[in-house]
C-alpha cells in the first residue's frame, strides 16, 4: 500500500466540524472594525527577505532563528511572511499612499515562523492585523485598545488582562539598551544560554524571558519606565487617562517589551491565563519609524495583531461558538424522472428564494438511505420529488423534526408551499 503523507509539523487544518468558530470569529471582528472605519487590506505572504531583515531587526529572534526563507529561480531570496504589519508599510510605500494621509486598515491571513510547536504555538498560524497610520497622540493608541476590548465584548470573552509600557523614543531606548547591557553584563554567568545570545543583539528581550531561573535577574534589572524621555512620560500618562476614561482596566508592566525592533512609545498585550505558557492573544504597539526605516516618508502609526487561533479556543471553550449551519430543506429523490428532473426544480427554487438553504441528495440511495441522511443534515423539512408525484404536478412534503404526517404541494406553488411549511415549524 502507498505510504500516506503526512502533514507538515505546526501546520494544520480546519476541518469543517470547526470552523464555525472561526468564521463566528472573522464576522464578528470585520463588521466591529468596519464600524470604526477600518478597511480591509491584502498583501502577498510572500516578500523581500530583506524587508523583514530592515523592519523586524536582524538580531530578533524571528529573523535570526525563525523566518521560512528562500532562493528562488531568480536569484531572490524570499521569505513567507512571519507577521503582517512589514507588508501594509511596504505595500502603503509602493502604491504611493502616503505623503500626509492617514489610514486605518486591517488584514486576515496565515504567518509563518518556524517555532517550536505547542498548544496556541503553530509554524502555521493566524493572525488579524489591524493598523493605524498618520496619527501621533495617544488618542488613536487609546482607541484602538478600546476597539480590541470592545471585540472581547462582543465575541464573549472574560478574562482577559491588558498590559501596557511605553518603549518610549529610539534615543532614549539606546540609552536603556545601555544600562541594561551594562547590568546583564555584571551577572553574565547567571544567564541562560538564550540570555546570553541576546545580550548583544537585543539586550531588552532578556525581560521577556519566561525562565524561572531568570526571574530574580531580571527583577532586579533598570526599569525602562525609569529612563523615559519627557515626551514619551506625557504621551503614556495621556493614553492612561484616557483608558481611564473609557472604563478600560489595565496594568502597567514595565518588563513588556515586545520583541520586534521597530516599536516605540505605547506597547500594550492582552493575556489569559486560560491558554497556558501561550498567554497572549493580543499584541500591539506604536511603531512611528518603521515607514521612514523602509523608504517612506516619516509617518506615524500604531497597530496590533491577533492571534485566531488561541481566540478560536478561548471562544470554544466559552461555549461562543454558534450552531453549525444546517440546510432549510432536504430535497429526496426517487425514479428515472425524478433523478432527471430534481436539479431544474431545486435550482428554481434556490432562485426564488436566495435566504433558504437547500441540499439536494446526491449519489442515489432508497427512501430509507435517503431520509438518514436528511436526518443528519439537520434540516426540518424534506421535499420529496418522486416519479408518481411528478405525473400529479406535485411533490411530497415531510416535517423532519416533529411527529406530523407527509402533505403535498403543488409544482407550480412550490416556493409559498416551502414558506407555509417552515413558518409552521417556526424555521427560515
Amino acid at each position: 500500500m502507498t505510504e500516506e503523507i503526512q502533514p507538515i509539523r505546526g501546520m494544520n487544518d480546519v476541518l469543517p466540524a470547526e470552523i464555525g468558530a472561526w468564521q463566528h470569529l472573522e464576522a464578528v471582528t470585520r463588521e466591529l472594525l468596519s464600524s470604526y472605519g477600518y478597511e480591509e487590506i491584502r498583501v502577498p505572504v510572500l516578500e523581500r527577505t530583506e524587508l523583514f531583515k530592515r523592519a523586524i531587526g536582524e538580531h530578533t529572534d524571528v529573523v535570526g532563528k525563525e523566518m521560512y526563507t528562500f532562493t528562488d529561480r531568480g536569484g531572490d531570496s524570499l521569505t513567507l511572511r512571519p507577521e503582517a504589519t512589514a507588508g501594509i508599510v511596504r505595500a502603503l510605500i509602493s502604491n504611493r499612499m502616503l505623503r500626509g494621509q492617514r489610514h486605518k486598515l486591517w488584514c486576515l491571513g496565515p504567518m509563518f515562523r518556524h517555532e517550536a510547536p505547542q498548544a496556541g504555538r503553530y509554524r502555521q498560524f493566524w493572525q488579524v492585523d489591524v493598523e493605524a497610520v498618520g496619527c501621533p497622540g495617544p488618542d488613536v493608541d487609546a482607541e484602538l485598545i478600546a476597539l480590541s476590548a470592545r471585540l472581547w465584548q462582543r465575541l464573549g470573552l472574560e478574562g482577559l488582562k491588558l498590559e501596557i509600557n511605553s518603549l518610549g523614543t529610539p534615543e532614549s531606548r539606546r540609552a536603556y539598551r545601555a544600562r541594561l547591557i551594562e547590568y546583564f553584563s555584571q551577572h553574565e554567568a547567571r544567564l541562560d544560554a538564550d540570555s546570553r545570545r541576546r545580550l548583544g543583539g537585543n539586550p531588552l528581550r532578556i525581560l521577556d524571558s519566561k525562565n524561572p531561573d531568570m526571574q530574580e535577574l531580571i527583577a532586579g534589572a533598570p526599569l525602562l519606565t525609569e529612563h523615559l524621555d519627557a515626551a514619551s512620560s506625557e504621551h503614556f500618562e495621556a493614553l492612561g487617562r484616557m483608558l481611564d476614561g473609557a472604563g478600560v482596566r489595565y496594568d502597567i508592566n514595565p518588563r513588556l517589551v515586545r520583541g520586534l525592533d521597530y516599536y516605540n512609545r505605547t506597547v500594550f498585550e492582552w493575556i489569559t491565563a486560560a491558554t497556558g505558557a501561550q498567554n497572549a492573544v493580543c499584541s500591539g504597539g506604536r511603531y512611528d519609524g518603521l515607514i521612514a526605516q523602509l523608504g517612506g516618508e516619516a509617518t506615524p502609526a500604531v497597530g496590533f495583531a491577533m492571534g485566531v487561533e488561541r481566540l478560536v479556543a478561548l471562544l470554544v471553550a466559552a461555549g461562543g461558538t454558534p450552531p453549525a449551519a444546517h440546510p432549510d430543506v432536504y430535497i429526496v429523490v426517487s425514479g428515472a424522472r425524478a433523478t432527471a428532473e430534481a436539479l431544474a426544480i431545486v435550482e428554481r427554487l434556490r432562485g426564488e428564494r436566495p435566504r433558504l438553504r437547500f441540499e439536494l441528495n446526491l449519489g442515489g440511495g432508497n427512501f430509507k438511505a435517503q431520509f438518514r441522511r436528511a436526518d443528519r443534515s439537520g434540516a426540518p423539512l424534506a421535499l420529496i420529488i418522486g416519479d408518481d408525484e411528478l405525473a400529479r404536478g406535485v411533490l411530497g412534503v415531510k416535517p423532519l423534526r416533529v411527529e406530523s404526517g407527509q402533505s403535498e404541494c403543488p409544482i407550480d406553488a412550490l416556493a409559498a408551499g416551502v414558506d407555509r411549511a417552515l413558518a409552521t415549524l417556526g424555521s427560515g
